[in-house]
């Protein structure tokens, strides 16, 4: 099935013109259409998935070799800061994503082309589109061209380099309660262990940290559950 889209707009915006349109096509695709439509074989779910990988290599390479001298923490809420899902959202919706993206009647109904996690999955999966149309070099160039100004407004102060105390002032200032980190595994010899941490929020939400110290463990769980709420 041959759908409309508004593809050379969608091009411009991005920066990147497609030698195979179907990938931009599917990358508008939101599972709730192909539901309704028997003669649509694919949507933007597998797409999501490599975009989302491809932006997290594009992501720690760019932050590497930035920020050389900030250890594995700082560089780790560096990242959540740049690619959380809110970031995502509000980056899809100024590329007008929302507008050429293919809902289901009731996603419709509901303002699917509003919603935050509808708008992140499809920014991945043009990402991932691009990757699949024009390889890694063309991927990069659209990474740089999506988040090259945010990247350097990026800054390693306190706040990037303690994701523990900034989760501490969300929980504190959302339930006047603290985050509870526990440790729950601890493995390896004694010259190289690995501890596992969980951190758990008031509302029931976990995230996980693994590291060669309890203390960077925790750092990593808070940095992982900050990307799940920021």
């Amino acid at each position: 099935m041959r759908l409309r889209f508004r593809k050379s707009e969608l091009e411009k915006k991005i920066g990147y013109r497609f030698r195979d349109q179907s990938l931009l096509e599917r990358a508008m695709i939101h599972p709730s259409y192909r539901a309704e439509h028997q003669d649509v074989d694919a949507d933007n779910q597998r797409l999501e998935y490599l975009g989302d990988a491809v932006l997290g290599l594009l992501t720690a390479t760019t932050l590497f070799r930035q920020f050389i001298k900030e250890p594995e923490g700082v560089l780790t809420s560096l990242r959540s800061q740049l690619t959380n899902g809110k970031t995502l959202a509000e980056m899809a919706q100024t590329l007008g994503l929302g507008a050429e993206l293919k809902l289901g009647h009731g996603e419709t109904e509901s303002g699917g082309h509003r919603r935050p996690g509808a708008m992140a999955d499809a920014l991945e999966a043009v990402i991932g589109a691009v990757y699949l149309d024009g390889g890694m070099r063309a991927a990069e160039g659209l990474f740089k061209r999506l988040f090259g100004g945010r990247v350097e407004t990026l800054s390693a102060d306190a706040w990037a380099g303690n994701p523990k105390g900034q989760l501490q002032e969300y929980t504190q200032r959302v339930w006047k309660q603290s985050p509870d980190y526990r440790l729950v595994g601890r493995a390896g010899p004694a010259h190289a262990p690995s501890f596992t941490v969980q951190v758990e929020l008031p509302d029931g939400r976990v995230a996980e940290g693994r590291a060669s110290s309890r203390r960077l463990a925790e750092i990593h769980a808070a940095a992982s559950m900050l990307q799940q709420i920021l």
